[in-house]
């Protein structure tokens, strides 16, 4: 048997990361586990830098590492390559991650930023699909196949509240949605994004990859739910 473990919207908090990423370990022990992190980490959060340099560095002998990009990496990455008005970023944002790498909100460059984080950016993954299930920041249109899906779509989707809709016969499970009652979880689609940022509260879902459906069970990471208190 193996585990997937679902890690939702970080935004900057490396402290729940670092917790949550020593509590999978615990917990899978040694069993085979993939750790899919499901996008959204920086911004709003004081430890952006942080967070991204723990996924570009993370290693281990035991279990595989799915990083996945969210709508906050995208508006970076786009914000930095000078392809929108960095206002927008900065507005939703932004200003906490360049914070996280010592710059003020003077005139933005590029260069502020390090290129070899653009860089890692640009190169992750929008979904990533096992037998059972599809992991996405967002979302996917149930009606369009995997490999045709929209880049929009994968990261900016909103569910509605009642819509129970996976993929085929997949369920899928997603963050961006944030909602302090996380997990929402029904038979076809699981939402895990509780706002950590802002309440210091990480929901991390523990799959059986032999099992379709929903969690087995969810992991609970507690830290400070006051972001200026993160250490």
């Amino acid at each position: 048997m193996g585990l997937t473990y679902a890690i939702p919207d970080i935004h900057g908090r490396a402290d729940l990361l670092r917790l949550a990423m020593e509590t999978i370990a615990g917990h899978a022990g040694a069993t085979p586990a993939t750790v899919v992190t499901l996008g959204d980490y920086v911004d709003r959060g004081p430890q952006s830098r942080e967070v991204v340099e723990l996924l570009m560095s993370w290693q281990s002998a035991t279990m595989r590492l799915v990083s996945l990009k969210g709508n906050h990496e995208a508006m970076m990455w786009e914000a930095c390559s000078g392809l929108c008005e960095w206002d927008w970023w900065i507005e939703n944002g932004g200003s906490d991650t360049l914070a996280s790498f010592g710059e003020g909100l003077g005139r933005f460059e590029m260069r502020d930023v390090a290129v070899s984080h653009l860089q890692w950016i640009s190169k992750l993954p929008l979904v990533h699909a096992d037998r059972h299930r599809v992991f996405v920041h967002a979302g996917v249109d149930p009606a369009v196949p995997l490999r045709a899906q929209s880049e929009r779509t994968l990261l900016w989707k909103r569910y509605s509240e009642r819509a129970d809709i996976g993929h085929g016969r997949r369920h899928v499970v997603h963050g961006h949605h944030a909602d302090v009652r996380a997990p929402l979880a029904g038979r076809y689609r699981t939402n895990l994004d509780g706002m950590a940022w802002k309440t210091g509260r990480l929901i991390v879902g523990v799959f059986d990859d032999d099992r379709p459906g929903n969690a087995l069970e969810y992991l609970e990471i507690t830290g400070s739910s006051d972001r200026r208190e993160v250490p």
